[in-house]
């Protein structure tokens, strides 16, 4: 149901959200496609890229830290949201306008883990703990991760999570009142929901390095697969026994 409801996205407004993405993935894309900043000058004609992906220990380095990690947080986030805006659509009382409010609503939260994201990132920085790309400089940091998000997969807040997001319509019922921001407050609570199903895999960029794309691309689909009920139960316990597996491989590794 959920796959029919995705192929009917053909409206204007689905065409504009699919952009929005695209040109998400884009701009992380050329801020990672080289970290020596000559060659993203020659590649793209300006300094602008180069200088967003140097990070500065100060206000402007949280900034670009900021904005790289909000764009990576609406590029990886936003397809995982899609099934959930496709079955909002379908409801009778639904119409374009609510169904971006339900969107900002959602993207608000991701915008605030953003800001502890950057925050995270540019003190583990400054104390060298990871790369000016955010890979993690330290074996115990990497474990530690790992080895975190790993158990997170288990827990019970987790599994509530992910129960609502696997059952969006129960959620609208649940929820749907006439007042004209019932569709922000309902984005606003899609999107704590979704952070608390999504947010020790996003941090493992800390692992992967935030600018790796292939680390995007795989933990995006990973979430979305997570929150599809009829693969996801399939897919959360297994993923974190690799995770808890991978972080005791880490630390064999480094240990020895």
């Amino acid at each position: 149901m959920i796959a029919t409801r995705i192929r009917s996205m053909g409206g204007m407004h689905w065409l504009a959200l699919f952009g929005l993405i695209m040109a998400a993935w884009v701009v992380l894309y050329m801020m990672s496609v080289n970290s020596d900043p000559r060659n993203l000058s020659a590649l793209y004609g300006a300094t602008f890229w180069a200088a967003l992906c140097t990070v500065s220990p100060d206000v402007a380095g949280f900034g670009k830290l900021f904005l790289m990690w909000g764009l990576m947080s609406a590029a990886m986030m936003a397809p995982t949201f899609l099934p959930a805006l496709a079955t909002y659509e379908e409801l009778p009382t639904s119409d374009h306008v609510s169904l971006w409010k339900l969107l900002s609503g959602y993207l608000i939260i991701w915008a605030g883990f953003s800001i502890l994201a950057a925050g995270a990132q540019l003190a583990l920085f400054v104390y060298g703990l990871v790369t000016p790309t955010g890979q993690s400089l330290s074996g115990w940091l990497t474990t530690a991760l790992l080895i975190m998000a790993g158990l997170y997969q288990f827990s019970r807040f987790k599994d509530a999570c992910l129960s609502k997001c696997r059952m969006p319509l129960t959620f609208f019922m649940e929820r749907w009142n006439e007042r004209p921001w019932n569709a922000l407050q309902m984005g606003l609570e899609l999107g704590l929901i979704c952070l608390g199903c999504c947010w020790a895999l996003m941090v493992l960029a800390f692992v992967g390095g935030t600018m790796n794309i292939l680390w995007m691309g795989i933990a995006t689909l990973l979430m979305m697969f997570e929150k599809l009920p009829d693969i996801g139960r399939h897919i959360t316990k297994p993923l974190g026994l690799g995770l808890i597996a991978a972080g005791f491989f880490n630390l064999g590794a480094f240990a020895l």
